[in-house]
């Protein structure tokens, strides 16, 4: 893909991705190309119907993903910081919006693509790598694995609904609170 091109497609995904988050799925098509600055020919040029565009919008996200934790890991002096800092920024609420807007969206629309299938498997190596690490580090608890992390971030990111009101209303206080109970340090036998 020339690069102008790829520059094109990627501001279509990023104003894509932003209406999506404030509007949900359904959010208008020429609403999204005013966003991005093309017209709404050249939004369906490159995506014939709004489930393509979803889905090319599930594969931004799960790179937005990677590349967070790549850029939370190179800062960290630790594995654990890494891994912190990754599940606050992944659970802003912020950022949790266009996670809550795609987790409506039926599964199989991103899993039997394969770019995503291989961006998420990518994603979920590179963070269990991560745990791993932090656990040999002794930071983390030996009884909390990836899928709690990820569970944790399914929780916080994409059904904030599910949540009490009084979490709902700080997210961030109680996903450190939860982060914090998962240090080795904080660890009491586990059932």
């Amino acid at each position: 893909m020339r690069a102008d091109a790829r520059r094109n497609l990627d501001k279509i995904l990023d104003a894509a991705a932003d209406v999506i988050a404030e509007r949900g799925v359904n959010a208008p098509m020429e609403l999204i190309a005013r966003r991005a600055g093309v017209g709404v020919g050249t939004l369906y040029r490159r995506f014939p119907d709004r489930g393509a565009l979803i889905a090319a919008i599930g594969d931004h996200y799960v790179h937005s993903l990677a590349a967070a934790l790549d850029s939370a890991v190179q800062g960290a002096p630790d594995a654990w910081t890494g891994l912190y800092d990754f599940v606050v920024w992944a659970g802003d609420p912020g950022r949790g919006a266009l996670a809550t807007a795609l987790a409506d969206v039926p599964e199989e629309t991103f899993t039997d693509r394969a770019e995503f299938a291989g961006a998420r498997r990518e994603w979920l190596e590179r963070l269990d790598e991560l745990v791993r690490q932090a656990q040999a580090e002794g930071a983390l608890r030996l009884d909390v694995g990836t899928d709690d992390i990820v569970a944790l971030l399914g929780l916080f990111a994409c059904h904030p609904a599910g949540l009490p009101a009084h979490i709902a209303a700080r997210p961030e206080r109680f996903l450190r609170l939860m982060l914090d109970g998962m240090r080795a340090s904080a660890a009491t036998p586990a059932d």
